[in-house]
C-alpha cells in the first residue's frame, strides 16, 4: 500500500511549490505525484488600466531572477499590438543582455542550486586515502576540463575549507543537504573538483550581471523601453554606453566563453557521465546504480520557438525581425508524442486551463486561449496547516472541485509540453545547427546514449550545459555584430515615431514569444482607447508546474516523478530524505515566483498599489 510524501517548501528554487507524492515502501518508487504550486500570480491584475508603455517595469517584478525576460517579453507585446518596430541597434543590445543572463541563468542553476543533488559535499571532509587534492587534480585533467582553477594548491585549499566547515558543525552554504545518502555516485575527487567549481561559479556570474548593468542601468531591475533601449550609446562620451564600457564587455564576454567551455560543459559530461548511461560506473546493477537518462520523463511532447534568446513581436512564424540577425536560420516547431519531426507552431493551438487551479473563468469556460485568459482568483483549498484528505488524491484539494494548485495548466493541442533547453536543444539539432549537433554528438557518443533522451532527469541537466555552450557563442556574436554597426556610425537605439498614444488605435492587442532559460514565455495584451484592458503572461514554469488538466492528464512536473513516460519508474529509497525526487524537480529549474504571486488566504486586503 501507498504511502503519503510530501516536500513542502521545495528548496534551492526561486518561489513556494509543494509536491506530494504516493510512494511504494516495498518498490521503493513513486506511484504517482502531485505539484502544488501556494502563492498566487496577481501581477497581470495589476497592470490593468495602466499606460501599456509602463507595464514591463511592473512585469518584470513577476520574479528577481527573470527580470530581463519578462521585460523584454512585454515591451515586444506592446510593440505587436501598435505596430513599432525597434530600431537594429536595439535589437541586438537585446539579444546581449538576454544572452548575458540566460548564461549566467545555466550556471547558476547547474552549480548553485541543482549540483548538490549530485554531489556530496561531506565526503570531502570523510576521506581518508591519498592526496585528494592530487586526485581531483588527476579527475579534471582526464574529464578534458582546462579551466584555468584546476590547480592542486586551490583543490587543497577548497578540501581545507569543507573539513573546517564540516569539523565548526555550521555547515553555511552546505547546510540541510543528505550527504552519505546512496543516491550519491561520484568519487570523492569528483566530488573536491565539483566543490571548487561551485565556488569558481560564485566569482563568475557576476560578470554576466556587469552586462547587463551595463546596457540597462542597474540590477536585478534593468531599463527597458517600447519602441527600443533606455541607453544611449557614444564611444566617446562618458554618460552614455562608451568605449570603456564596451572593452569591458568584451572581457566579460570572453570569460564567459572561458568557463562555459572550459569548466562548465566538461563539468556536465563527467558528473552526468557517473550518473547515466549505459556507461556508468556499476551499469549491470541497476537496482544500485539507476540510469538517470531513462528517470524522469515527461510525455514526448516540446514546444521551441527558436533557440535559447530567440525574441518574436507577434507570431514567431510570420515576423522573423526581433532578435537582430541571430535567430534567423532556426525556425519555431513543436514536437508531438516522441516523433522526431518537427512540426510548425501555431500559437492559435494553444489553451490555459484551470480543471484543478483555484480560478474561474467568466461563463464557466475550462479553458482559454491566452489572448482571451482572465486571472480571477477563486481559492477553495484548506487553510494552512494543511490537514491530509482521506482519498487518495492531493491533500490540498479540500473540496469537491479537486482543485489544488495556483497554477493553471497550458496545453499545445490538448498536449502537455515540455519547454526549455531539452526543447530548444531537440528543435535546433533536428534543424541540424552545427554548434548543438556538435555538442549533442559529442554528449550521445561518450554517454551512450540517444538524443530523444534528453527527455530525462539527466537529460535536461545536460541539455542545459550544451545550450550554456551555444548560448555564450552566440552572445559573443551579438556582441560583434554591435560593435561593427557602431564603428559604421549606427547608434539609434529608439524608435519613437509611435511614441505619443495619439498615433495609436482606439483598440489593439498584441503578443510576444521569448525563448528564456526555463522555457517559452509568452505575453498577451489588450490595448483600449490607450490603457491596458487585458494582460496574460504564460510562463515557462506555468507550463512545466502545471497540474492535471481536465482531461485528467498531469503536468510535466507530476508525470516525470510519477508517470508511464520514463523507461524506469522513479525512484525513491528513503522518505525522510527524498533526494532523488528534488533531483528531478530540480532539474526543470522551477521558478514559481514566475507561476504565481501572494495571496492571503483569509481574503484581507493586503495593500493598494497606485501608479
Amino acid at each position: 500500500m501507498s504511502e503519503r510524501v510530501v516536500i513542502d517548501p521545495l528548496t534551492r528554487i526561486e518561489g513556494h511549490l509543494r509536491v506530494e507524492l504516493d510512494w511504494d515502501p516495498e518498490a521503493k518508487t513513486i506511484d504517482k505525484a502531485w505539484s502544488e504550486t501556494t502563492q498566487y500570480r496577481g501581477l497581470e491584475e495589476i497592470v490593468k488600466g495602466r499606460d501599456p508603455r509602463d507595464v514591463w517595469a511592473f512585469l518584470m517584478r513577476i520574479c528577481g531572477v527573470c527580470t530581463s525576460t519578462h521585460a523584454i517579453a512585454s515591451v515586444a507585446a506592446v510593440e505587436n499590438a501598435l505596430g513599432i518596430t525597434p530600431p537594429k541597434q536595439a535589437q541586438r543590445i537585446r539579444d546581449i543582455v538576454l544572452g548575458a543572463q540566460e548564461v549566467q541563468d545555466h550556471v547558476i542553476h547547474f552549480y548553485h542550486l541543482h549540483a548538490l543533488d549530485w554531489v556530496d559535499v561531506a565526503s570531502i571532509a570523510t576521506y581518508e586515502g591519498d592526496d585528494l587534492a592530487a586526485k581531483a587534480y588527476d579527475f579534471a585533467r582526464a574529464i578534458g576540463s582546462t579551466w584555468k582553477g584546476n590547480t592542486m594548491e586551490r583543490f587543497a585549499a577548497v578540501e581545507q575549507k569543507v573539513k573546517d566547515i564540516v569539523a565548526s558543525g555550521q555547515l553555511s552554504i552546505f547546510t540541510g543537504g543528505y550527504w552519505g545518502h546512496p543516491a550519491y555516485k561520484l568519487p570523492p575527487e569528483a566530488n573536491l573538483m565539483a566543490v571548487s567549481h561551485y565556488l569558481d561559479a560564485l566569482e563568475f556570474q557576476r560578470s554576466m550581471i556587469r552586462i547587463v548593468t551595463t546596457f540597462g542601468g542597474k540590477n536585478p531591475h534593468p531599463n527597458f523601453l517600447v519602441g527600443g533601449m533606455a541607453c544611449t550609446i557614444d564611444p566617446d562620451r562618458s554618460e552614455s554606453v562608451n568605449q570603456v564600457q564596451l572593452d569591458q564587455i568584451r572581457g566579460w564576454i570572453a570569460e564567459t566563453l572561458e568557463f562555459v567551455n572550459e569548466c562548465y560543459v566538461p563539468d556536465g559530461l563527467a558528473i552526468l557521465s557517473v550518473y547515466g548511461g549505459p556507461n556508468r560506473p556499476g551499469a549491470e546493477d541497476p537496482a544500485t546504480s539507476p540510469d538517470w537518462f531513462t528517470i524522469g520523463a515527461t510525455a514526448p511532447n516540446f514546444l521551441a520557438v527558436g533557440r535559447s534568446g530567440a525574441i518574436h513581436s507577434g507570431n514567431p512564424a510570420e515576423t522573423r525581425v526581433e532578435s537582430g540577425d541571430l535567430h534567423h536560420d532556426i525556425k519555431p516547431g513543436v514536437i508531438l508524442d516522441g516523433n522526431l519531426e518537427l512540426l510548425p507552431f501555431d500559437p492559435d493551438r494553444l489553451t490555459e486551463g484551470i480543471a484543478t487551479a483555484w480560478y474561474t473563468y467568466a461563463d464557466g469556460a475550462k479553458e482559454l486561449h491566452p489572448s482571451e485568459g482572465e486571472t480571477t482568483a477563486k481559492y477553495t483549498g484548506p487553510k494552512p496547516p494543511y490537514r491530509p484528505a482521506v482519498d487518495d488524491g492531493p491533500w490540498l484539494a479540500d473540496s469537491e472541485d479537486g482543485k489544488y494548485t495556483w497554477s493553471k495548466a497550458p496545453r499545445y493541442d490538448g498536449r502537455p509540453m515540455q519547454v526549455g533547453p531539452a526543447a530548444r536543444v531537440l528543435v535546433a539539432y533536428l534543424q541540424e545547427d552545427p554548434h548543438t549537433v556538435e555538442l549533442v554528438n559529442l554528449a550521445v557518443d561518450r554517454l551512450g546514449i540517444e538524443p530523444l533522451q534528453l527527455n530525462s532527469t539527466a537529460g535536461r541537466t545536460l541539455a542545459r550545459a550544451v545550450e550554456a555552450a551555444t548560448a555564450a557563442r552566440r552572445l559573443s556574436e551579438a556582441f560583434d555584430q554591435f560593435v561593427t554597426n557602431l564603428k559604421k556610425g549606427d547608434t539609434k537605439v529608439f524608435d519613437d515615431s509611435k511614441w505619443a498614444p495619439s498615433s495609436w488605435p482606439t483598440k489593439a492587442t498584441g503578443y510576444s514569444f521569448v525563448e528564456v532559460a526555463r522555457g517559452n514565455l509568452s505575453h498577451w495584451i489588450t490595448i483600449k482607447r490607450g490603457k491596458v484592458e487585458r494582460y496574460q503572461a504564460v510562463v515557462p514554469t506555468t507550463w512545466l508546474a502545471s497540474g492535471r488538466d481536465d482531461a485528467g492528464v498531469a503536468g510535466p512536473y507530476e508525470e516525470a516523478l510519477g508517470g508511464a513516460s520514463s523507461a524506469t519508474p522513479h525512484p525513491l529509497v528513503d522518505p525522510t530524505q527524498p533526494l532523488e525526487a528534488l533531483r528531478t524537480v530540480h532539474s526543470f529549474d522551477p521558478c514559481m515566483s514566475c507561476a504565481v504571486h501572494v495571496l492571503d488566504p483569509d481574503q484581507n486586503l493586503l495593500g493598494t498599489v497606485t501608479s
